[in-house]
């Protein structure tokens, strides 16, 4: 029961309330104006609460989505992110998005319910169906967790798991039930949780950029990368300057991309999405600079995207620096503030020292067509999955968000521009498929303003359908694209590279637009570019809710495909 009385030394007011309406303003306090979830018995008060005082609580159908979802929102507003999920199969069902968003950076904090701390009778009516050590799971899982067994250490441990994800490291609190219902003293004078202040970003060692300046005095013609880091530092304009002072090329990885759209010193992405023109050009690079890039696998076409050039790396965490492939100078520092420094101290080039600044491989890349890279292969009822997203991009509003689950049709990615990387999201940290779907959910929320598009597989769709319910019931825009080729497609795909029977990988042929359209979705099927032709007023200004069921040709595999099947016969 609530009460109030007067802190008679004081004289300060001083209310008595349950702890989870404690906690509740507490993250009001913090700005937070929505908040991600699926309730439990364990959550029920705690979510109602929140949703009570004015922080929307948009309830997603299954655990792994609530936390995607918060990813999402948290990636596109580089705010604080909050999932709130019950105990037991809840938090076990959570785990697979929990880990996914362990590995983004992005500021999520999850909040579990648990079993009451204060015990009971020896003799209980037990069992506990729901028992479940989560706090030993999420920690074996890498995740940094809290578990409060008292009401006033529910706040401290609120205020410190905010403080960790605002790192970028995903905290876990866990709230026992007992310990939320339990009644807290709280004054009119206590203190919100302060939020972390950002620092700036740290420039590199003196030292450090006198080497690189010695390698860059040998090139003529470098080529600068620029990834994830590099856009969530802004250093787009500082390394647009520095290739224009270098003569360099400009390149991003795959979650950078679009960072140096419209530039003409872009070649788009590097590895295994690049075009045939970025490669050649690539090839001939003397000297690489990578900003804020991890330097993956797929970034890297499997050690095959760039010669055997010095490579200068910078990035924020020295062990990132060489961590997949050799780096020849490490620069320790924030991608911009690096770029600056080079900027600075780099000394001016004449024309003739920047060759691939010359009028003719400006126009090179300016008459580039990436859809000569192809010649399209369509069926009698299904398309070229390239010249689908081709068309797609044409057609879908320009001030679009793109978040792609994982799959084969990931071969796309090329195909279809957006505004920037703040604007474009993967979701293969777990090399998973699934958790686009959630994603994009809290990317629509994040920015309402623009049409998410949400690009996944008939097998991640199939995992996740029930969140159909979730966009309509949440109001969130987004059109929703099935890239179906009725399989896995990767499986399908590495059973061929293997000569095995691919009759496991494969579905039937099931029409979902009833389905979609069941739950309030404008539908469409695809089978040729005709069918898309039809459907193209649903693009071009989509008034509502959007899904295509697109057939695509199984045959098409990603590049990404075949180069993993070259990399394990180097490796034999």
């Amino acid at each position: 029961m609530n009460k109030s009385s007067m802190d008679q030394d004081s004289g300060q007011g001083v209310r008595f309330i349950p702890t989870y309406e404690a906690l509740a303003h507490d993250i009001k306090d913090l700005g937070v104006d929505a908040v991600f979830g699926l309730m439990s018995d364990d959550t029920a008060m705690f979510a109602v609460e929140i949703d009570t005082i004015g922080i929307q609580f948009y309830g997603a159908r299954h655990e792994n989505h609530a936390i995607a979802m918060a990813e999402g929102y948290a990636a596109t507003t580089g705010r604080l992110g909050i999932a709130i999920i019950g105990r037991g199969p809840a938090a076990a069902n959570g785990l697979h998005a929990a880990v996914s968003a362990s590995r983004t950076g992005s500021k999520v904090l999850i909040i579990f319910g648990e079993a009451p701390v204060g015990g009971g009778a020896p003799n209980g009516i037990g069992p506990d169906y729901k028992a479940f050590n989560s706090r030993a799971v999420m920690a074996g899982a890498g995740l940094q967790g809290f578990f409060p067994t008292s009401p006033q250490a529910a706040r401290t441990a609120l205020a410190d798991a905010v403080a960790v994800a605002m790192r970028g490291t995903v905290a876990t609190l866990h709230l026992p039930t007992d310990v939320q219902l339990a009644d807290i003293q709280v004054r009119e004078d206590d203190q919100p949780i302060a939020l972390p202040v950002p620092r700036p970003g740290a420039a590199a060692r003196p030292q450090g950029i006198e080497t690189a300046l010695g390698v860059l005095a040998k090139s003529q013609r470098p080529v600068i990368i620029a990834g994830m880091g590099a856009h969530r530092a802004q250093a787009g304009p500082a390394l647009e300057a520095l290739a224009d002072k270098l003569g360099a090329l400009l390149i991003t990885t795959a979650r950078g991309k679009d960072m140096f759209r419209g530039n003409p010193n872009n070649l788009d992405i590097i590895g295994s999405f690049s075009h045939s023109m970025a490669r050649r050009y690539v090839a001939q690079a003397d000297c690489v600079l990578a900003f804020g890039a991890a330097l993956n696998f797929l970034t890297m076409s499997f050690g095959t995207s760039l010669p055997p050039v010095p490579l200068i790396q910078v990035d924020m965490v020295r062990n990132n620096i060489g961590r997949y492939c050799d780096a020849d100078v490490g620069l320790v520092g924030d991608a911009k503030a690096v770029a600056e420094q080079l900027l600075a101290a780099v000394p001016a080039r004449t024309e003739a020292e920047k060759p691939f600044h010359a009028a003719a491989v400006r126009q090179d890349i300016a008459d580039f067509d990436i859809g000569t890279d192809f010649q399209a292969a369509h069926t009698a009822r299904t398309v070229d999955p390239r010249s689908l997203a081709l068309e797609l991009g044409k057609l879908l509003p320009e001030d679009r968000n793109v978040v792609y689950d994982a799959g084969n049709f990931l071969g796309v990615v090329p195909y279809i521009p957006t505004p920037g990387p703040g604007h474009f999201k993967m979701t293969n940290e777990f090399a998973s498929i699934g958790l686009g779907f959630g994603t994009a959910m809290g990317v629509a929320k994040a920015r309402p303003e623009n049409t998410t598009v949400l690009i996944m597989g008939d097998g991640g769709f199939v995992m996740t359908l029930s969140e159909l319910d979730t966009v309509a019931r949440e109001d969130l825009p987004m059109v929703v694209i099935i890239m179906n080729d009725c399989a896995y497609g990767a499986e399908l795909h590495l059973l061929r590279a293997h000569q095995r029977p691919v009759a496991k990988s494969l579905f039937p042929d099931v029409d979902f637009a009833p389905i979609a359209q069941a739950f309030g979705f404008e539908v469409a099927t695809i089978r040729s570019m005709d069918d898309l032709a039809v459907a193209a007023p649903l693009l071009r200004d989509p008034q509502g809710l959007v899904f295509l069921d697109c057939k695509i040709n199984a045959d098409i595999a990603a590049p990404f495909m075949g180069e993993l099947a070259a990399f394990e016969q180097r490796d034999q």
